[in-house]
């Protein structure tokens, strides 16, 4: 599990302490691709970036969905230092599962297992 400090509206990868793993993950994000992460015990859905305008990547994620206005609490502790950890929601881990086993996806089957 890695920390983190609590500094602004987003959260900056280079502010990730005691997991690199976590904080090259996502500086390898693409900007727009999302990430569910646990921060301070509290799960939701981040977003990376969009690079600026001069060109210079941004290196942080924004909260996205209710994450948002959950986020909007935690700027009162600016400077405090939280855990944070990458989860898996069931959400994302069927979405990467779309195309797995994509054989056993047929009508017939369909038929045969619906009452199982």
């Amino acid at each position: 599990m890695g920390y983190v400090k609590i500094s602004d509206d987003t959260l900056w990868a280079k502010q990730i302490e005691g997991d690199s793993i976590l904080r090259d993950r996502i500086l390898g994000l693409p900007a727009g691709a999302t990430i569910d992460l646990e921060v301070d015990g509290i799960s939701g859905h981040w977003e990376k970036m969009k690079d600026g305008k001069d060109g210079r990547v941004t290196n942080a994620v924004k909260p996205v969905g209710p994450m948002r206005e959950i986020w909007k609490r935690f700027q009162h502790r600016r400077g405090e230092i939280v855990p944070i950890r990458e989860t898996h929601t069931a959400d994302n881990y069927l979405k990467a599962l779309t195309g797995t086993l994509a054989e056993w996806d047929s009508p017939e089957d369909n038929e045969a297992f619906r009452d199982l």
